[in-house]
């Protein structure tokens, strides 16, 4: 009795070996069981379908793509990151400041950041990271270090020029052209700020604009940027997306209620073209040679225009001719009438500059770039108007002597 269970169980199982073997491939259970031609085809995002044909019907299975590892835009500041990084310093300045209980001389460090600029050994930075210090070291981005003599430097424009000696494998920046950026391009900001080194954040042109330094003294065309700059981060490079250098952070917008100085979405950035004419009167003359009418001037628009019935709706009013200066020397003429701006007391009745070497001259930073665009000594044609007189004027220009108050040109 014990036997028929197990007898049973063999049969059946051997039935079922029989049927599967034997009768299926054959019969009407042979496509079910034995499957026909299986085709795989690509589609067009990249997955892949394979499809198996059977007297049951067609079964397909489709393959996803893989997700990319990375995005493109993650691609792209990686790929900035990784190209500007070995071109990036951290500076370190040393000044005694102060003296402790015993009267004896106490250093005091300064963190900024910088950036290589050649093969030799040549870093720029901003004049404020720098300044009035008795030593300066310098940490590439591989850790190694160096002391750095200063070369020269430029405090109207808050530049200056560093270099090492001894270092190896250098691997210079790419500087860019910073003369037609536009609000809206992508920047990315690299330095240490607080002391973190290597970082790197990432914004956007807010605007282009004439800021004042702490200083006083004015940079034309500066970068208005959103990325984040912090403390540290002054001398090093702003980049635009493809990693080339377009300005030097200089400064920030502090928080007034952060308690101390942070990031409020507001930084600037010394243009690029403005440094290189620096580093080019350094290298020449030893130090920047920043060439000059020796003015004070008003710039105009349409509404100041109307207001003081000018002949042109754009320019640049002199406000004064400086004593001895290159506009004193070509004829030009200051203001005499005292009015005032709001507050401000302006002087009207002087020329009005409305080109520079057949150029038109609307705006502060139009006269900025015209005479950037040349050095001292430079003989260049001016066109004004002398009350309703157009005419033109040759000018002679100076070397910038010191910084004035008001618009200084």
């Amino acid at each position: 009795m014990k036997l028929r269970p197990v007898l049973l169980v063999l049969l059946i199982l051997s039935g079922f070996y029989f049927l599967t073997t034997r009768w299926a491939p054959s019969g009407a259970m042979a496509g079910l069981m034995r499957p026909g031609k299986t085709k795989v085809a690509a589609n067009p995002d990249g997955s892949a379908t394979s499809t198996t044909g059977s007297s049951m019907g067609d079964f397909s299975l489709t393959e996803a793509e893989a997700a990319p590892e990375y995005t493109s835009e993650e691609m792209q500041n990686i790929a900035v990151y990784k190209k500007a990084l070995p071109s990036v310093v951290n500076i370190t300045s040393t000044e005694v400041v102060c003296c402790d209980f015993f009267l004896q001389p106490v250093p005091q460090q300064g963190q900024g950041s910088g950036f290589l600029i050649d093969n030799q050994g040549h870093i720029l930075t901003n004049d404020h990271v720098i300044d009035n210090a008795q030593t300066v070291e310098v940490t590439l981005w591989n850790k190694r270090k160096f002391k750095a003599t200063v070369v020269g430097a430029d405090r109207f424009h808050d530049v200056a020029l560093l270099q090492i000696q001894g270092a190896t494998d250098l691997q210079p920046a790419t500087l860019a052209d910073s003369s037609h950026l536009l609000v809206g391009q992508e920047v990315y900001a690299i330095g240490n700020p607080f002391g973190f080194s290597g970082t790197m954040t990432h914004g956007m042109i807010s605007s282009i604009r004439s800021v004042i330094l702490p200083s006083g003294n004015r940079i034309e065309d500066a970068i208005q940027t959103d990325a984040s700059i912090n403390p540290g981060n002054s001398g090093g490079p702003l980049l635009n997306s493809h990693g080339d250098v377009i300005g030097i952070t200089t400064m920030i917008a502090s928080n007034p209620n952060g308690g101390a100085d942070q990031s409020a979405g507001i930084g600037f950035a010394i243009p690029i073209q403005t440094a290189e004419a620096v580093v080019r009167d350094i290298m020449r003359y030893g130090h920047a040679v920043r060439p000059s009418l020796d003015i004070v001037s008003l710039p105009i628009g349409p509404y100041e225009a109307q207001e003081i019935g000018l002949p042109a709706d754009y320019g640049i009013l002199i406000e004064r001719v400086l004593p001895g200066g290159a506009a004193a020397r070509a004829g030009l003429r200051g203001g005499n009438q005292l009015a005032y701006q709001g507050n401000t007391q302006v002087m009207l009745g002087g020329d009005l500059i409305v080109g520079f070497d057949g150029q038109p001259i609307t705006s502060p930073q139009d006269l900025s770039n015209a005479l950037n665009a040349h050095r001292a000594g430079d003989t260049v044609t001016l066109t004004i108007y002398r009350g309703q007189q157009r005419m033109n004027v040759k000018v002679t220009l100076s070397e910038a002597r010191q910084t004035y108050s008001g618009q200084a040109a």
